[in-house]
């Protein structure tokens, strides 16, 4: 389930960044969509870039993801593919994850959180403020065991001709909040420097690759009516489509759903449910 980038050598005391599925959704007649996560793994412990659908919402689905977007989304309940289930498969434990980053707080990418309590979750100012407000669009069940949150409100560097804001982490390599409102007020992607270049996840400022070349991308329509501002959401994927345009040399980036994007070795939906 998991996708190694590189060697990994407690010794060398390096980084690793992991690509993982951490949820499915699938709501007929839109294909399967994937939970695309990031762990980054280090002599002092794990980080994660969101968390997919968590053992909590499995437990109690009604309350923690709600019944209206279960339908719409079609999440999927599966343990196995969990944040959780796959920490523990490369033989961690919850405590072993020290800083969780969020792009936003939709659903299906924060219902992990509570499965790692002692974890720092860091995300925008912007974005921590809405989860405090009656945004339906925000499950509070999923933020009730009360996250450690770590918030950030000023653009102090720049990344590629992009604002952004430094994170503070207890794995010392450069970690970035990159701010891409619209789907969400808050929405950030989240950039991490590896040992030769840096790697950027865009959370749902693109929904399909395909959004990046084609302006008029059929899946368009179903992103302009998920975001919060919809002006903002196009500001945001023009401004990214240019930086990875003009700097395609110096990063690698990936979004959260299109499956097209995850490495051959996380196995497919149709695969997870001959498993079951």
């Amino acid at each position: 389930r998991l996708s190694h980038q590189r060697e990994w050598n407690v010794s060398e005391m390096k980084t690793e960044l992991l690509h993982a599925n951490f949820g499915w959704l699938h709501a007929p007649p839109f294909p399967p969509a994937c939970c695309h996560c990031l762990i980054i793994r280090s002599e002092a412990g794990l980080m994660l870039i969101d968390t997919g659908i968590g053992m909590q919402d499995i437990k109690a689905p009604e309350e923690r993801v709600g019944s209206e977007a279960m339908q719409a989304a079609g999440f999927q309940f599966i343990e196995s593919v969990t944040a959780l289930a796959q920490i523990q498969q490369l033989g961690y434990s919850a405590a072993d994850v020290t800083d969780i980053m969020l792009t936003h707080g939709d659903p299906d990418h924060v219902g992990g959180l509570a499965d790692f309590p002692e974890a720092r979750v860091h995300l925008s100012a912007e974005e921590q403020q809405q989860l405090e407000t009656d945004d339906p669009r925000y499950r509070s069940a999923q933020f009730s065991h009360r996250p450690q949150w770590v918030t950030y409100d000023i653009n102090d560097a720049d990344w590629f001709g992009m604002p952004s804001r430094c994170v503070d982490t207890a794995v010392n390599i450069d970690v970035r909040l990159i701010p891409l409102p619209g789907h969400t007020l808050g929405h950030c992607g989240v950039a991490v420097q590896t040992e030769d270049r840096w790697f950027l996840h865009v959370g749902d400022a693109y929904y399909l690759r395909g959004e990046l070349t084609d302006p008029q991308h059929p899946i368009g329509e179903l992103a302009a009516f998920r975001a919060t501002d919809n002006t903002q959401r196009l500001d945001s994927l023009a401004r990214l489509r240019t930086c990875i345009t003009q700097h395609s040399d110096a990063f690698e980036y990936c979004g959260y759903h299109d499956t097209s994007e995850l490495p051959a070795s996380v196995p497919s939906f149709e695969e997870i449910l001959e498993r079951r």
